[in-house]
């Protein structure tokens, strides 16, 4: 695309969103200090380098065989700098503790430090980009149906010990890149089939982190983050993190809930949870992925629910304290146009919602104006925004509209199709 057409483009929107007392400029701004958390287990299919041959468990599950998967740490590394080159903006990548530089060793879970990941640091820094970090309960021998909820506790010795050196880990990472490192915790534990004893497993998984937690690190380098889900792969029946046990966790402790738009029933949706959530707890971390029927981590998309949920951030007036991270992995695909497809999507649906009149929207509610208020969200829905999204790319130096495709089939036939 020209870039005279580009610009004219741009000018034209800008001025139709004045109209509407939306100045553009800022809103670009504003998305321009927007940083996803971009998932580092799309392009390796949630491997790790543990155990390269190891295979997924614990509700984890990757469809599709497509070629060019990253294998070792530099392949992974330079496909994600190739995917930063395709996106606008400055962003951070979320890691899990699977994906540690262990130098051909195998080291066992409750053994990691942050010198296997310092690595990872060390290219954080060199990128520009800051890390976010997750505990790893699932794909282990020891991570069965219940891990920090066992009644077995030798095995919940094993994962409270994976949870406070991946705290460590995780609170190096914020002190080197001198900003704080959220660290998720996600446990699958759960059953298929019919349960009897659900409180004493919640029971013993509050217990487990209690004693955990009771470390307290700064926050200055680490957030801790609690995420909830209702069912999964293995454990229809029975999930002992349910949201209502995160929730009244994360209430009770003062402490970041995570939401992930895939755990929660087929018609709930977590754009509803944020203004509900952002009352109680000091700060939500998102995990934004496309669920299909399930939780199956679909590739995102621009959906209604992905433009509701920014719309609702932007809206409560609380953004700094909403992070957006992603989390989906498609193996049927290229890996990299799966990464970029969803991060581009993310960051317009975002755009959409910082460039809505939200004072005027407003103020039609309190004058019970309910007829103005419809009329104008949809008017919205047909308002130029990727004009502005194409100007921001242009800017910034990134491919613009669909270029990004053949920035991607050139990757391909040049690096992962030799792998």
């Amino acid at each position: 695309m020209k870039e005279e057409v580009i610009k004219k483009a741009f000018e034209d929107a800008k001025e139709q969103y004045a109209s509407l007392g939306v100045n553009v400029d800022n809103a670009i701004e504003k998305l321009d200090k927007s940083s996803i958390s971009i998932h580092c287990w799309q392009a390796d299919d949630v491997i790790g380098f543990e155990n390269p041959d190891g295979q997924l468990s614990g509700g984890i599950q990757t469809t599709g065989n497509y070629p060019g998967k990253a294998r070792t740490i530099e392949e992974l590394q330079k496909d994600i700098e190739k995917v930063l080159t395709l996106i606008p903006g400055k962003h951070r990548l979320s890691l899990h503790a699977i994906y540690g530089d262990f130098g051909g060793e195998f080291v066992e879970r409750d053994q990691i430090e942050p010198k296997h990941f310092q690595t990872w640091m060390d290219w954080a820094k060199k990128t520009g980009v800051k890390l976010d970090f997750n505990s790893t309960f699932f794909s282990h021998p020891k991570s069965g149906e219940y891990t920090l909820s066992s009644f077995d506790p030798e095995i919940r010795n094993f994962w409270k010990e994976h949870l406070r050196r991946c705290r460590r880990i995780a609170e190096e990472m914020g002190r080197q890149q001198g900003d704080a490192c959220i660290h998720n915790i996600w446990v699958h534990d759960g059953e298929k089939d019919k349960t009897v004893s659900r409180f004493q497993h919640r029971e013993l998984l509050k217990q487990s982190l209690d004693e955990v937690l009771a470390e307290k690190i700064s926050t200055d380098y680490l957030k801790d983050s609690v995420e909830c889900k209702l069912f999964g792969i293995g454990s229809e029946s029975y999930v002992v993190g349910s949201h209502e046990f995160y929730m009244g966790y994360a209430v009770k402790n003062n402490m970041m809930l995570t939401l992930d738009a895939g755990h929660f029933h087929p018609t709930e949706v977590i754009s509803d949870k944020i203004s509900s959530m952002l009352l109680f707890v000091p700060e939500i971390n998102l995990h934004v992925s496309r669920p299909e029927r399930w939780d199956s981590d679909h590739v995102v998309i621009l959906s209604d629910e992905l433009l509701a949920l920014s719309q609702e951030i932007v809206r409560s007036g609380y953004a700094d304290r909403v992070h957006m991270g992603l989390d989906y992995f498609d193996a049927s695909i290229n890996r990299l146009g799966a990464y970029v497809t969803g991060i581009r999507a993310a960051q317009k649906a975002m755009l959409q919602a910082l460039l809505e009149p939200t004072d005027k929207l407003r103020t039609y509610e309190k004058q019970d104006k309910k007829f103005q208020r419809l009329a104008y969200l949809e008017e919205l829905k047909a308002m130029p925004w990727n004009a502005v999204y194409n100007y921001y790319c242009m800017r910034e130096g990134i491919p613009v509209g669909e270029e990004f495709i053949k920035e991607i089939e050139a990757y391909e036939e040049s690096t992962t199709s030799k792998r």
